[in-house]
């Protein structure tokens, strides 16, 4: 429960000839964090997500890794953004915004999001590198584009500083976990949905 309302929760089960996801998130959870997609890496950014978010997410993929990582990392992208759209229900006391500026060592990333019903995706992260262990760089992209029209949200990403492709990688998830775990929290003081037309 959440100051005597029910916890959010997103159930999503997605299969396609490439991937096979199942996922079920809770906005309103301890950082309790179960995950299995096959990727090191991309299980270390969830389990990130999930606990600087202070979400519960139990997450398996399983997807045509002998090809690369790119259908597993952006099927996983639109299912948790069908699940964050799902769990955050009709919004209403919630603030809608939410925005951070995160540092991870070297790495200082802004994340900014609006949970509005209007997808878009600004990214601006500098990755050198094509991997970092079996992950390719180019994916964090993917991820969190398809993030964003999963649940409707905007989102942006920027770069503020930083060299090192792990740290900057896992600073972006961890500032777009804070971001989150702002815009969904409650606020006494809003009465229905925090939109000037009424309806987001």
């Amino acid at each position: 429960m959440n100051n005597g309302r029910p916890d959010r929760i997103g159930q999503v089960d997605r299969r396609t000839g490439e991937t096979h996801i199942r996922l079920c998130l809770n906005l309103d959870g301890t950082g309790k964090c179960q995950v299995q997609t096959g990727i090191g890496f991309f299980d270390h950014m969830i389990n990130g997500f999930t606990r600087h978010g202070l979400f519960d997410v139990e997450l398996n993929a399983r997807g045509d890794l002998e090809v690369d990582t790119h259908h597993t990392v952006e099927d996983t992208g639109i299912v948790l953004g069908q699940a964050i759209k799902e769990a955050a229900g009709d919004k209403q006391g919630i603030r809608r915004y939410g925005s951070v500026i995160l540092p991870m060592d070297d790495a200082l990333i802004l994340c900014s999001i609006d949970l509005c019903n209007r997808p878009y995706l600004g990214y601006d992260l500098r990755l050198d590198r094509e991997k970092v262990g079996e992950f390719e760089t180019e994916m964090v992209r993917e991820f969190f584009y398809a993030v964003s029209y999963g649940a409707q949200m905007n989102l942006h990403l920027k770069q503020l500083d930083g060299f090192n492709n792990h740290h900057i990688i896992e600073g972006a998830f961890k500032a777009f976990a804070k971001a989150l775990d702002q815009a969904v929290g409650y606020d006494s003081r809003i009465a229905g949905v925090l939109s000037t037309k009424g309806a987001l």
